[in-house]
């Protein structure tokens, strides 16, 4: 089975757009972007609960504790957000309400919290629609991956940050690209 695709800046631009000019843009482009920004797995982003992601003062948090029971291999892990996500997410929250902190963070058109299983078969349409081949629900993750690795941050830490308890599995995260390969020969 082919892994999923790496987006480049270009690709997720254009995602952005397609979804800007769609239903429910706001909660869309907070999941995608929950991915791409902080290599959350889709069924991380459909097991997100509003007290998960929002403090008591109504903004984003700075890190979200995941519960084993949120996570696939069952084992909790915090997730630290950056500021251009907890923008995004702040943005969001303001088509929501926050003080009910138990239920879920993102709902469908029917008003019921997304499975992993809907929101993977969302992430796929978006794609799809946007014209993007080969990119499924994975692809945020690892664009996420391979994004960092490129700017140079240790496979431990992205390990660390992508909740893997094996360091291989990171390793197959990273797609190695002629951008990559161009800037390792120029340190010779």
């Amino acid at each position: 089975m082919a892994q999923a695709k790496t987006l480049n800046e270009r690709e997720l631009w254009r995602v952005l757009g397609y979804i800007a000019m769609r239903k429910h843009a706001a909660r869309n482009r907070a999941m995608l972007l929950l991915t791409h920004m902080s290599g959350l797995r889709v069924g991380e982003v459909a097991a997100l609960r509003i007290g998960d992601v929002f403090g008591d003062n109504g903004l984003a948090r700075d890190e979200i504790r995941l519960r084993a029971e949120q996570t696939k291999g069952r084992h909790p892990r915090t997730v630290f957000l950056g500021e251009k996500i907890r923008k995004e997410l702040n943005a969001y929250s303001m088509s929501i309400d926050r003080s009910q902190t138990t239920k879920p963070l993102f709902y469908t058109q029917k008003r019921d919290g997304f499975s992993a299983n809907t929101l993977a078969q969302h992430f796929h349409y978006l794609y799809r629609r946007a014209g993007i081949a080969g990119a499924s629900s994975h692809s945020g993750r690892r664009t996420f991956i391979t994004n960092l690795a490129n700017k140079g941050v240790s496979v431990r830490v992205l390990m660390a940050l992508a909740g893997h308890r094996n360091i291989s599995t990171t390793q197959a995260y990273i797609d190695v690209n002629d951008g990559m390969k161009r800037a390792a020969v120029e340190l010779v």
